[in-house]
């Protein structure tokens, strides 16, 4: 490797993972590319997915949809987040759908309709139980009322409905029937109020695969995409995505007795080799992982000496024969005994997605796919 650290993204195992939705499910799939492809690239992820079978592309922001745009990316695109106030000609013009919870939104993008003289496509999003995005269930009859006023005026086209579930991965413990049961009689509404919205999409990665009345016509797949298993404890043959790594930049022989970093927190038990390798937590290395984090050097996995500093971390080698230019692996798929994006989640207290999309933007990321590198 050339550069100092780097993440290597293997966008064959975005469009495996894709495709294994696909097929497993029946169902069709909206990767969600939202925070730059959960640490990945948003636009190399979504082509990567797009090539394994998606249909259709989830990101938060207007700013991510327009970007995926400007990058060449025509296919549909969903957003979710944005301001009061927020003014939609730019996203309908690009043809990208909006979500929408209340009257006022759909108000706001009908007007904006109306001065680009485009249909703005429109998925509502109802509240079922989560207490987050989406309309409560009180709201519901305005919404429905409203949307389908504007649908039938033309300037809106309400083509989803959609809500977004508490937890999937561990159903018997979350409300998922409850919010399930909530979602069926949203949709009875809607449909009363003469709406027939042609996608329907409520499940996650994890609901995909172990809650088959889930799926309707679309599953939001995030974590899942990116090779993370979502279910705990079962394996559906995900690949993971990203492998994180750094050269070791100098080692040093040190005696017993010596203490290593800030605050001398750690002290080595006996004579060893340090390694220096340029990760810290302004590079996404939790500093809560400290005295129990491990990276993986010349096959061996050896422990974080002391705490995370922003640029770098010291590893405890012990007797191994590292040499500076060698490479301590972070995480990856765990095929080699390096630690794995769930390691690291478990010694940081928590989640693979806050791990993966923690990896600092001067960490490069550098493609390879079965026709090759792209950097």
């Amino acid at each position: 490797m050339s550069a100092m650290a780097e993440a290597v993204v293997d966008l064959d195992a975005i469009a495996h993972n894709a495709r294994t939705f696909v097929e497993r499910t029946g169902s069709g799939v909206m990767a969600i590319v939202k925070a730059n492809g959960f640490g990945h690239g948003a636009t190399q992820a979504a082509r990567a997915a797009l090539a394994g079978g998606a249909s259709w592309l989830g990101v938060s922001s207007p700013a991510e949809a327009l970007a995926l745009r400007a990058d060449g990316v025509t296919a549909p695109i969903l957003i979710w987040l944005y301001p009061p106030g927020e003014t939609f000609e730019k996203l309908l013009l690009a043809g990208i759908d909006v979500s929408v919870a209340s009257v006022a939104a759909l108000d706001a993008v009908a007007e904006a309709a109306r001065a680009t003289l485009h249909v703005a496509n429109v998925h509502l999003k109802l509240d079922t139980g989560m207490s987050r995005g989406g309309a409560l269930v009180d709201d519901w009859p305005r919404v429905f009322e409203r949307a389908a006023e504007l649908h039938r005026a033309g300037a809106v086209h309400v083509r989803g409905i959609w809500s977004h579930l508490a937890g999937a991965e561990e159903p018997e413990l979350n409300g998922l029937a409850e919010q399930l049961v909530s979602f069926d009689q949203a949709r009875a509404q809607a449909a009363q109020a003469g709406l027939d919205p042609e996608i329907v999409h409520v499940a996650n990665s994890a609901a995909a695969l172990r809650v088959p009345h889930s799926r309707f016509d679309l599953q939001r797949i995030g974590i899942g995409l990116y090779g993370v298993e979502p279910v705990p404890g079962a394996t559906h043959g995900l690949r993971p995505a990203m492998t994180v790594r750094a050269q070791v930049l100098l080692t040093k022989r040190v005696p017993a007795g010596t203490g290593v970093g800030y605050g001398l927190d750690y002290v080595t038990s006996k004579e060893t080799t340090l390694a220096l390798v340029p990760l810290g937590f302004a590079d996404g290395v939790p500093r809560q992982a400290a005295g129990v984090a491990e990276f993986l050097v010349n096959g061996v996995r050896r422990p974080v000496a002391g705490r995370v500093a922003m640029d770098q971390v010291v590893l405890d080698v012990g007797d191994l024969p590292v040499r500076a230019g060698d490479v301590a692996v972070m995480f990856g798929p765990g095929d080699h005994g390096e630690p794995t994006v769930h390691d690291w989640a478990r010694w940081a207290g928590t989640n693979t997605n806050d791990i993966l999309t923690g990896i600092g933007a001067r960490v490069p990321r550098r493609y390879e796919s079965q026709h090759g590198s792209e950097q």
